[in-house]
């Protein structure tokens, strides 16, 4: 089936088969540069109109750092202390007020989005988190490796880092070159026939 795929073997491997969760970090620094490499990449695939609700907060060792660990779940915050740098992905519930920019063919939508909260937060979060796909990809793609968690006080983590801004965090991610033992033993995947019907 690979033939198939137009993705060269190495990069197959590199994004999918071979990509895991990374539980321990090597202490070799993560550059801005590469960061940023990262984000210049990740911000090309679709959202609704190309509304690009993501954001996203980088926290280095540090005070900011010994903070976002008091709102981690116990047994990410090891991990999470170790990782050269840690990526807070977050929504901007007024993401729409970029629409002007960034969806240009329609501005109006802006005026549609903020007279109904329920709509423009859901609108929001469906496309903060298909971005979130889009960027851990990115990572990979940027020779690192992530470590994606759900495991924190997001109302916590919110009013420490986002308290004056429209931003809620969805997932904190780990980023670096993994440590020894980085990987849990590969888990079962679901097969074709278990997931796909034909109509």
């Amino acid at each position: 089936m690979s033939d198939l795929i137009t993705l060269h073997p190495e990069a197959q491997a590199q994004l999918f088969t071979d990509a895991r969760t990374a539980n321990t970090f090597t202490d070799e620094p993560v550059r801005d540069e590469q960061l940023r490499a990262i984000f210049e990449l990740a911000k090309y695939p679709p959202t609704a109109a190309n509304t690009q609700p993501l954001r996203v907060l980088f926290v280095r060792q540090g005070q900011a750092r010994e903070q976002l660990l008091t709102h981690m779940s116990e047994g990410n915050r090891a991990k999470t202390a170790s990782a050269p740098v840690v990526a807070v992905l977050a929504v901007d519930t007024d993401f729409h007020e970029f629409i002007p920019r960034v969806f240009p063919i329609r501005p109006e939508m802006r005026d549609g989005l903020a007279a109904d909260a329920v709509a423009r937060e859901r609108m929001a979060r469906f496309n903060a988190t298909l971005q979130i796909g889009y960027w851990l990809f990115a990572v990979r793609a940027a020779g690192l490796a992530a470590g994606p968690m759900a495991g924190f006080d997001a109302d916590g983590l919110d009013k420490e880092f986002f308290a004056d801004s429209s931003w809620r965090s969805l997932l904190v991610v780990n980023i670096g070159k993994p440590g020894p033992d980085a990987w849990f033993p590969r888990l079962p995947r679901l097969d074709y026939d278990d997931v796909v019907r034909h109509a």
